[in-house]
């Protein structure tokens, strides 16, 4: 699973080891290489930075329609790292939503599996059933927000190709900083895909993706992604407000951390289907 342009998988994708040295030394390649092979080489390094053993966050949503009505959701996240080693084969996230009551409950179960497609779960209490993602759903909206289920869940990083745009642009953040980026190009190889391309803005100090460019079909602009807010927490960069703005559909949905814990002991156990159903009772 690519955590690089899941733009949002909150604890997992949008925090990175605060040692801005190794990042520096580790994204460097020569410019004799191509822009395809930067590209790569820099997603890859995004996608297997540090992130701590596991990690555990409470948050806040808000959706905004064309109209500027606003709906409001309160959600918890899990996350475990997995691979060699590891208590899992591959990394491991649940997302349970707590507020408002009719969707108290509702869980999101994601597992990537090293060797084979990854496998994602819907728990709706109100069915009392889980329900799996099919591949060809995972574009689709994610309970009625701006994100997707593949944005939350992550996608696969051999399904994508990558490219360096350049290294010089520059990113202003919230509190007026200006902080050199990688601009970075993500292509699907899925034919069928909604959104089948992707420009990220990553950070050169601590390779944070603060800003993603998402193209539809047309190759419109139809989505962005923003940070709002980011710090460290526990030494671990970690994006506390961003924001997913639908252009075309003129809607918008925000998500503010509440709190967040890294390395906190998760086992295997707290991301099984069971857990996912108990969850929600």
């Amino acid at each position: 699973m690519s955590r690089l342009f899941s733009l949002f998988l909150i604890t997992l994708f949008l925090n990175t080891w605060a040692g801005n040295e190794r990042f520096l030394e580790a994204t460097t390649l020569p410019q004799s290489r191509s822009a395809e092979e930067r590209g790569t080489h820099i997603a890859r390094q995004v996608q297997d930075r540090d992130t701590g053993r596991d990690n555990r966050s409470t948050m806040r949503m808000r959706l905004f329609d064309r109209q500027g009505r606003v709906r409001e959701r309160a959600l918890s996240t899990l996350g475990m790292k997995g691979g060699a080693g590891r208590a899992v084969p591959g990394d491991r996230s649940l997302t349970r939503f707590t507020y408002p009551n009719d969707i108290n409950g509702t869980g999101f179960l994601v597992w990537e599996n090293p060797d084979a497609d990854d496998e994602r779960f819907l728990y709706l209490p109100s069915l009392g059933r889980v329900r799996r993602i099919a591949g060809s759903e995972t574009q689709d909206s994610f309970m009625g927000s701006d994100f997707t289920y593949e944005d939350i869940g992550g996608r696969e990083f051999d399904d994508y190709t990558y490219r360096l745009i350049d290294d010089t642009s520059r990113w202003t953040a919230p509190d007026g900083t200006v902080h050199p980026v990688f601009r970075l190009e993500s292509r699907t190889r899925d034919p069928k895909a909604k959104f089948p391309r992707v420009v990220s803005f990553v950070r050169q100090d601590n390779l944070v993706v603060v800003r993603g460019e998402i193209h539809n079909r047309r190759d419109e602009l139809q989505k962005v992604f923003d940070v709002k807010k980011l710090d460290r927490v526990n030494g671990i960069w970690t994006v506390l407000e961003m924001v997913m703005v639908d252009t075309l559909q003129k809607t918008r949905t925000e998500l503010v951390v509440e709190k967040v814990e890294y390395n906190v002991g998760l086992t295997a156990a707290d991301f099984s289907r069971r857990a996912l159903e108990q969850g929600g009772r």
